[in-house]
């Protein structure tokens, strides 16, 4: 690893105001100003490529129960400056190797009259700027509680947006492309019928932030690091176009609960005129610590199956019983129950599952609805909570973990906390335990319904502190995560590298819900997929959902042709094939694409990116000279253009096409689908039809 550190190097240019500094990115491309205004309120602005892309945007922070918070009057007492170099290798991820290479300007703030003291650290890299507030060690300011963080982001314009509503609780949307001017008129029918806090503006949007103006400049705003910190939603003030941070509230209405030394996030915003630079950016885990993780052997990429799409379907149930024993009977008496005979997580149908996995070369089984108290949270309590160790009756946990072992498989456990976050840390420690006892290497935990203790959200300071803390605690035992329903990610995946996977979006089981535009997988790598991989469950073949379950009329708004693509499109080290046997093995040659593709990667090429509209990619398979290719489309029919000039020089490849047939689409006739191989060098070009919510995959092997 390469590593430079030299300090306080000069980096910026002095300006004949003495609190206002220039800091440049390493090769320029970036030029942020920092100043303090008449009345002593820092603010910042940033220009890319001499074009300014933020606005003069104020900083700050307001205090509860304080007559001074942390928002004017301040002097700047020293300014240090710094430039670092390294380049990491991730244990998975798009490719082998991470540079981070910034510049970093850190001002030291003083309040007059409070003699309080804030550093504001800025870090500008060649793909934009994060920056943080930090609350050194001092006499005057220890603990204090935050009203509201006052960062602003102010825009140059009326730019195009890809936002979801402001929510507490939820970010299972889908995307809205519109002006800056439309949010609130376009957000008000989803903000009084579906928005979880009625207290949050309506012109108020989730981070990761989609934008571009009207001369093609992609601007991306997040957060990175959050930790014992509330998340970030952004307020907009749309006279002006400039977005505030509106952090989330506690039960209290309180936003976070510090005590120095401590730090904030960082605020990100990435900025490019090509959109591919901002799908590619890793700027995000650049700004979270390294791994804390010292051995990291035994956290490896899963490709898994699992009884669970059937029971979104409808097809089959968690319960094993609707008799409501628990209830009715005493706790775990399920002697006198009379089974529901839709339970999915049998004994028999677990097995065929793990069957199927072993054959055809997947590394686990997810299963859901192993365990007591479904029966009495979906038919009686909703403040019921799970003990994480009691299979029901159906569901031989040693037997099951002996017939998987025998066939080369493991089984992923599913903690379904029901929102209990109490219940589930008081178990956790049995929970864990429970799952290396019985060959449990990886678990899928779920957080749905109203957080318990009531009136937290699931994104406030508490809550993320949970997150956290489960993760930290599963580390302890080697046991790698997927969270659902949890907190966005914001590349705390570097420092927990066994945090390998969240939901936190809306992913393929809308589909089974009423479905998702068709367009919405050319937004999530864009948006969600900035802070960290999702487990979105790709690999849906049958896209009428009624002949699972003739009572669910839904349609999943795809080809056959786009879910094979998501395996490239949509990172992840985690990737599902969601549907079920039967449904593969309708359709074997197009299921040998998901047998075949990878899941960790050496190199990852973004070829044609635009929001809401499309994306290709081509990623090498780590150990390998192999290169998979995915394309999604929005809901216009387009011909896409690639050439594979990322192939090795002078080396032949067999490439097997799988495409929309020239009548595919979504809706009208999603299982249509040609498959080709041709040869190909790295001179070799390409033009590929993608049909409305279409797309294409290839797989491309190296020929001896």
């Amino acid at each position: 690893m390469k590593n430079l550190f030299f300090a306080s190097l000069i980096l910026f240019a002095v300006s004949t105001i003495a609190e206002a500094q220039q800091l440049k990115s390493p090769e320029g491309k970036f030029v942020m100003e920092f100043s303090l205004q008449n009345d002593g309120t820092p603010t910042y602005n940033l220009k890319y490529k001499n074009k300014e892309v933020v606005k003069t945007s104020k900083l700050g922070l307001e205090l509860k129960d304080d007559k001074k918070s942390l928002l004017n009057n301040f002097t700047v007492v020293d300014t240090k400056t710094s430039t670092f170099d390294e380049t990491w290798k991730p244990v998975w991820g798009e490719v082998d190797n991470i540079r981070n290479h910034y510049n970093e300007l850190a001002v030291t703030l003083n309040q007059k009259g409070t003699e309080r003291q804030i550093v504001i650290r800025f870090r500008l890299f060649e793909d934009g700027l994060g920056f943080r507030y930090e609350f050194p060690a001092q006499k005057n300011l220890t603990y204090f509680v935050i009203k509201e963080e006052r960062s602003q982001f102010a825009m140059t314009g009326d730019h195009t947006a890809f936002w979801i509503p402001g929510d507490y609780d939820t970010q299972e949307y889908d995307y809205t492309k519109s002006k800056l001017s439309e949010i609130r008129g376009l957000s008000e029918k989803a903000y009084t019928a579906n928005v979880s806090q009625k207290n949050f503006s309506p012109t108020g949007v989730q981070t990761s932030l989609m934008l571009k103006t009207n001369d093609g400049i992609y601007i991306n705003l997040h957060e990175a690091a959050l930790i014992n910190y509330s998340c970030m939603h952004l307020n907009l003030d749309d006279k002006n176009m400039t977005f505030t941070s509106w952090l989330t509230p506690d039960a209290k209405g309180d936003k976070g609960y510090m005590q120095a030394p401590s730090h904030s996030p960082w605020r990100t915003i990435m900025v490019s005129d090509d959109a591919r630079e901002i799908l590619a950016s890793k700027m995000t885990y650049n700004l979270n610590d390294p791994s804390k993780i010292d051995n990291t052997s035994w956290i490896k990429p899963v490709k898994y199956i699992g009884v669970w799409w059937e029971m979104i379907t409808g097809k089959s149930s968690w319960s094993y019983t609707n008799d409501f024993p628990t209830v009715q009977l005493g706790v775990s008496d399920f002697s006198k129950a009379k089974p529901s005979g839709t339970h999915g997580a049998n004994n028999a149908n677990v097995k065929k599952y793990i069957d199927f996995a072993a054959a055809n070369g997947f590394d686990a089984v997810l299963v859901e609805g192993w365990n007591e108290g479904w029966e009495d949270w979906f038919g009686h309590s909703k403040d019921y909570v799970f003990d994480f160790v009691t299979p029901y009756p159906d569901f031989d946990v040693k037997g099951l973990h002996e017939y998987a072992k025998s066939k080369g498989v493991k089984i992923i456990m599913h903690h379904e906390t029901s929102g209990s976050v109490r219940n589930y840390e008081r178990h956790m420690d049995k929970a864990y335990q429970f799952m290396k006892d019985n060959g449990y290497d990886a678990v899928k935990s779920g957080y749905v319904g109203d957080i318990l203790p009531r009136g937290e959200n699931h994104y406030d300071q508490w809550i993320v502190n949970h997150y956290q803390y489960a993760i930290e605690k599963a580390a302890d035992y080697k046991i790698m995560v997927n969270a659902h329903e949890a907190v966005r990610p914001t590349g705390i995946a570097r420092t927990y590298p066994n945090l390998i996977g969240n939901e936190a979006a809306r992913g393929t089981e809308y589909q089974a819900f009423g479905g998702s535009k068709p367009n919405h997988v050319t937004v999530l790598p864009f948006t969600r997929l900035i802070g960290g991989p999702m487990d979105y469950t790709p690999g849906i073949f049958e896209m009428d959902i009624s002949k699972m379950n003739p009572d669910n009329k839904s349609h999943v708004n795809s080809t056959i042709a786009n879910q094979l693509a998501l395996y490239v499109t949509m990172y992840s080290p985690l990737q599902m094939a969601a549907d079920t046997p039967e449904n593969y093995n309708r359709f074997p040659d197009a299921f040998q694409f998901i047998k075949d593709v990878a899941v960790d990667w050496s190199e990852s090429k973004y070829i044609e990116a635009e929001p809401g509209d499309f994306i290709t990619v081509a990623r090498k398979a780590k150990g390998t000279n192999n290169w998979f290719v995915g394309n999604v489309n929005g809901e216009t029919p387009r011909t896409s253009n690639i050439d594979f000039s990322f192939l090795e020089k002078g080396k032949k490849y067999s490439a097997t096409i799988y495409a929309d047939a020239k009548d595919a689409h979504y809706k009208t006739n999603p299982q249509a689908y040609t498959i080709k191989k041709i040869a190909v060098t790295s001179k070799s070009k390409l033009s590929q039809l993608s049909a409305p919510g279409g797309g294409y995959a290839i797989s491309i092997i190296e020929t001896k």
